[in-house]
Parts: structure tokens; sequence; C-alpha cells
């Protein structure tokens, strides 16, 4: 798992400021959040957070190959309900957070499939222009335009939203890295492998 360098520019700036502002607890719990990406039934006896940044290897790891084993085995039998939050390392992937956001509900998970799939091509680049060239063309396929691309990217309400989920994600939970797997709000200390998740649902079901 990557270890949050506190050095970033992008936390040295935008992530601080916000914590000085939003010090106060939250009403709204981020498990009912309409704004999160859920998989699953509401009334699933497991409710399984994921705390995952777009440009994290492991994130993308935990993705491609431990939440399909998770869907087949609890999630299309109604036993475990994912929801997917936002905890951006960088500012590319809070750029990428904002586009899962500004998507049609329907297409989020497509895209998010998407972004985690082909991490290595859209984070590839020298600077900020081309990686967001890069996700301007992974997102024209939904039907996001170049302006609706740039709107998106500067909408204060939505980046709003994805930063509060974080530093409540980080005060409530402690979070230091990612990804960082929350079961029944009981945090996962070991590997998020599916092995030691597994573990976890079988005790609770």
């Amino acid at each position: 798992m990557i270890k949050i360098k506190m050095k970033l520019f992008f936390l040295k700036t935008s992530f601080l400021i916000y914590f000085c502002l939003f010090s106060l607890s939250y009403a709204t719990d981020i498990s009912i959040n309409k704004d999160l990406i859920v998989i699953g039934n509401d009334n699933a006896p497991v409710k399984i957070k994921v705390f995952s940044s777009l440009t994290c290897p492991h994130c993308a790891s935990f993705h491609i190959n431990v939440v399909p084993k998770i869907k087949e085995k609890y999630i299309e039998n109604g036993n475990v309900q994912l929801i997917f939050i936002d905890f951006p390392l960088d500012q590319f992937a809070f750029n990428a957070s904002k586009l899962l956001h500004c998507t049609d509900k329907k297409k989020q998970i497509f895209l998010l499939d998407n972004l985690y799939e082909n991490q290595n091509n859209w984070t590839a680049g020298s600077n900020a222009d081309q990686i967001n060239s890069n996700l301007k063309n992974i997102v024209k396929d939904l039907g996001i335009s170049s302006e609706q691309f740039d709107a998106c990217i500067n909408n204060e309400e939505i980046s709003d939203k994805i930063l509060n989920g974080r530093i409540e994600g980080h005060k409530k939970y402690s979070i230091n890295s990612t990804p960082t797997i929350i079961i029944n709000e009981k945090k996962l200390e070991d590997d998020a492998s599916f092995k030691n998740i597994q573990k976890k649902i079988e005790k609770i079901i």
C-alpha cells in the first residue's frame, strides 16, 4: 500500500486548508452519502468501504483482482455492499475523482473500472496538461466534452464533497495508506487481499 506523502504540493495546500475549514464533525455519514459509488444491496449485512486513490497502483490491483471476487461470491447473493470513497493522494487522482462525480450515475462504475484498468496509460505524462488530455480521451466516450471536462475540474461543489469525504475518512479511521478497507466500521489491518477480506465477511454472515 502506498504511504501518504504529506509533502505533496496538493496536500500542503488544498488539504491543509480544508482541514482547518472543516474541523467540525459531519452530520451526514459517508456510508449513506448519495454521491458515493455503491454496489450491492442496501440491506446487506456486510458493508465494505473502500478508500482509494485513482493514481494508486495498489488500489488498481485491488479493484481489478479483488473486487470482482467480492462481487461474484458476496454481492450477487446480497451479503455484501461495496462503497467506494475517494481518497485522492495527488492532484491527478483528485481530477479523476471529480470526473467520476460529473458522470451519469449509471456510467460511474464503468468509468471507475476503466480508470483503474487503464491507470498506466492515463497517468503517463510529464505534466498536468498531458495527463488531463489523457483523461479527456477516456471520458469523451461517455459523452463528456472538453468544455464539460474543464467545467467539472473547476466545479467547487464537487471538489468540496470529495475533500470532505477524504477529511472525514482520515479523522474517523486514521487512514494513512490506500487502499484502506473498512468492514462494518472496523478497519482491516491486514493486507487488502481477498483471503483476508473473506475471513472477515465469513465471521459476520
